[in-house]
């Protein structure tokens, strides 16, 4: 049975196309719908995080780029990480004409490579689904251990306690037998959870928001 926690061999066995890395990441092979859901992502950083000019940001599980491309123009810089080396061969392609963006190719199971105190905001959205709940939490203390003092954090996840995240979770459940379920299958959180883990990774000014089928938490680093 195929490992779960092996989220490089996953995801690299995921994008070995472009298209297949699109579809992945965001929901389509065409790239200018890919491009137009980042938009989203970056109304919730600019009503949580904020964006400003003169942050440094980085993303967990960048995929293809779909969120830096739009953000990169926007702050000083862009690092964008991710376990699977193909879906960074994708994004270094679609992200080459950017000049402050960099790409970083990780476990899968924290920042390695990432300096101490580096950077002004962190965040994480359409991965924490991916993930097992103790590798979420790690990923959490990582962002802290990489962020500034006063250095902000975000995340997303399914939200398990809405009725649309109720119903995504039983179409998980239902679509496949127990022997037969993908490693990347997706798994809901709560706003307990998430803010439990930015509790004790040190966070303050820790705050959650429903959003439909999404559960948002943020924290700042004092």
């Amino acid at each position: 049975m195929s490992n779960r926690s092996d989220y490089k061999g996953t995801w690299n066995a995921l994008s070995k196309t472009r298209a297949d890395a699109l579809l992945y990441v965001g929901g389509s092979t065409d790239e200018a719908s890919v491009d137009a859901t980042a938009k989203d992502t970056i109304a919730y950083l600019q009503a949580t995080t904020g964006i400003r000019t003169t942050d440094d940001f980085l993303e967990i599980g960048c995929g293809v780029g779909r969120v830096g491309k739009a953000l990169s123009p926007l702050v000083r810089s862009w690092t964008g990480c991710d376990c699977a080396g193909e879906m960074l061969r994708h994004a270094r392609e679609r992200l080459a004409a950017l000049s402050n963006v960099k790409l970083v190719e990780v476990s899968g199971h924290g920042l390695e490579g990432i300096a101490d105190a580096s950077l002004d905001v962190v965040y994480s959205t359409v991965v924490f689904m991916h993930l097992d709940e103790w590798d979420r939490y790690t990923y959490i203390e990582e962002a802290f251990r990489v962020l500034r003092p006063g250095g902000r954090f975000w995340c997303d996840n399914v939200n398990i306690l809405t009725a649309p995240g109720w119903e995504f979770f039983e179409t998980h459940r239902r679509a496949f037998k127990p022997g037969e379920r993908p490693t990347h299958i997706a798994k809901c959180s709560t706003p307990q959870e998430l803010e439990t883990y930015l509790t004790h990774a040190g966070f303050t000014q820790i705050q959650t928001r429903a959003r439909h089928l999404w559960v948002d938490a943020w924290g700042v680093k004092p």
